[in-house]
């Protein structure tokens, strides 16, 4: 069980020093670690630790999926058009345009933040939706 666990560990070193294993990558890297430890307490017999182990392996693998779901609560129009920075009878054209500037610098590729994009991108879809 622990040769499983240093190849899997392996793996995903080879895979953050290629820029392959992204943010969420990390997430389930540590959910199969926890999940191998879980396992391996619970054939030893040691079910306290086991269980704990499985409750914090639960945590780490659903926690960034809950806050997702927090984010993408509707917004109106109003606080779409702010965050967008058109006006209100801005066309479908400036609001594409908008939002291609704006995503450029707020894309986690480029430096910025997955919660910013996410609202940027919510905001374009509240508009271009109406």
């Amino acid at each position: 069980m622990g040769a499983f666990a240093l190849l899997l560990a392996a793996g995903a070193l080879v895979l953050a020093l290629t820029g392959r294993l992204k943010r969420d990558g990390w997430r389930w890297v540590g959910g199969a670690l926890g999940a191998l430890l879980t396992g391996e307490l619970f054939v030893k017999g040691q079910f306290i630790p086991a269980a704990l182990v499985a409750v914090l392996t639960a945590w780490w693998v659903w926690r960034d999926g809950l806050r997702r779901k927090v984010a993408t609560l509707p917004m109106d129009e109003m606080e779409a058009r702010n965050i967008l920075g058109v006006g209100p009878f801005a066309a479908d054209a400036e609001i594409i345009a908008a939002h291609r500037r704006l995503i450029s610098g707020v894309h986690p590729d480029r430096g910025g933040s997955a919660e910013l994009a996410r609202r940027v991108n919510a905001a374009r879809d509240r508009l271009l939706r109406k």
